[in-house]
């Protein structure tokens, strides 16, 4: 059995993530709200796909928008590949650390 490539386009309701004019903490021009963070809890992601579901995730995020991302241990092996392969294109900043439950946002910048 061979496996069949997997095409991914933006769904009919996609947009390119813009300020309104109001603030651009507060809403974009969709009236998303962008005052919180998008929470990924990895825990709940099966190990295999692990990676390629958060770097997924992070390559759909638009500049400003910020992911917080929920781990069982220190993720220093994908913040290293993080900033390998994307240097400068995410702060990161925990904002838990362990022992049991580590938290990072990373917020695209550019």
């Amino acid at each position: 059995m061979t496996a069949e490539p997997i095409t991914i386009s933006a769904g009919p309701l996609a947009h390119e993530h813009t300020p309104a004019t109001k603030s651009a903490a507060e809403t974009c021009s969709c009236g998303h709200d962008a005052s919180e963070a998008i929470v990924l809890d990895s825990r709940t992601i099966p190990h295999a796909v692990r990676h390629a579901a958060i770097f997924g995730a992070l390559d759909a995020i638009q500049p400003g928008i910020s992911l917080d991302l929920i781990a069982s241990h220190n993720p220093l092996p994908l913040l290293a590949t993080l900033q390998r392969t994307k240097p400068d294109v995410f702060t990161i900043s925990y904002l838990q650390e362990g022992p049991e439950v580590w938290t990072v946002r990373l917020t695209r910048t550019a």
